[in-house]
C-alpha cells in the first residue's frame, strides 16, 4: 500500500515518512499546543460561532451517510483527533492522516476504544500521500478541505489513490454559507467551484441535499 520509493517508521503508534534519513516533520496551524482543546473548541466555538451549526446534526448526518459502508479500505485525510471512530463502522479497514501528532494520539485512543481491528495513522500532507495507486475503496475528509493550501493537487491525489468508482465524501464550510460576520480560516472554495474542480480531475460529483447546517456543504465524488 505504500509507494515503493517511501520509507516509513513507526513510533508510538504513529508511522512517519523518511527523507535523507531524517523524519519528516509537518507544522500543524497552532502546534500541538492546543491538541488536548481539539474537541472542546470544535463544540463550543467552532459550530455555535464560525459555522452557526448544530453539531449533533452533523455528526448524526454523518453516521447515517456511512452506516453502509463494510469491510471496505478506508482513507480519512487531517483525521483530526479520531471522531470519525464514532461514526464509521468498525469492520472496515482505516487510516487516518493528519499533520498532527497530538490530535493523531487522541485518535488512536478513541479507535482503540471503539474496537477498530484495523486501523493505522500518518503523519502526512494531502498534497503528498505516501499511498500506492489504487489503494483505497473510500475517501473522507470532513471539515478540513479549507486548510488545503492547494485544492487542485489534493483532489488528484485522492483520484490516485481511490480504486476506480471508489467514493469521496466530504463537508467543508462554503463562502456562499458563511454567516455575516464570521471568520473561517484557511481557502474557501464555493459550491460550484469544488463542482468545477472535481469534475476536471476525472470525479463525477454530487451535491448532498437533504441536510442545511449553517455555513457547511456536504458533497460525495466517485472516480470514474
Amino acid at each position: 500500500m505504500i509507494k515503493k520509493e517511501i520509507t516509513i517508521i513507526k513510533k508510538r503508534g504513529i508511522s512517519y515518512q523518511l527523507k535523507d534519513g531524517r523524519l519528516i516533520r509537518l507544522k500543524p496551524w497552532l502546534g500541538d499546543l492546543f491538541s488536548f482543546m481539539y474537541d472542546s473548541i470544535m463544540e463550543k466555538s467552532i459550530f455555535p460561532k464560525k459555522f452557526a451549526a448544530d453539531i449533533n446534526k452533523h455528526s448524526e448526518f454523518l453516521k447515517q451517510q456511512l452506516s453502509g459502508c463494510h469491510n471496505n479500505s478506508v482513507l480519512e485525510l487531517a483525521c483530526g483527533s479520531g471522531n470519525l471512530s464514532k461514526l464509521l463502522p468498525a469492520d472496515n479497514s482505516y487510516t487516518g492522516i493528519d499533520i498532527s501528532p497530538g490530535l493523531i494520539k487522541s485518535a488512536l485512543k478513541k479507535f482503540t476504544k471503539k474496537n477498530f481491528k484495523n486501523f493505522e495513522f500518518y503523519i502526512s500532507d494531502a498534497a503528498e500521500l505516501p499511498f500506492s495507486n489504487c489503494s483505497f475503496e473510500i475517501c473522507i475528509c470532513n471539515l478540513s478541505f479549507n486548510f488545503f493550501s492547494d485544492a487542485d493537487k489534493v483532489i488528484k491525489e485522492i483520484h490516485r489513490i481511490l480504486r476506480k468508482n471508489g467514493t469521496f465524501y466530504c463537508s467543508v464550510p462554503v463562502p456562499e454559507k458563511k454567516p455575516e460576520g464570521s471568520i473561517i480560516r484557511g481557502n474557501l472554495l464555493s459550491e460550484k467551484e469544488f463542482e468545477k474542480i472535481f469534475h476536471d480531475n476525472g470525479f463525477n460529483f454530487k451535491s448532498v441535499t437533504g441536510i442545511h447546517n449553517g455555513a457547511l456543504f456536504y458533497f460525495k465524488a466517485f472516480k470514474i
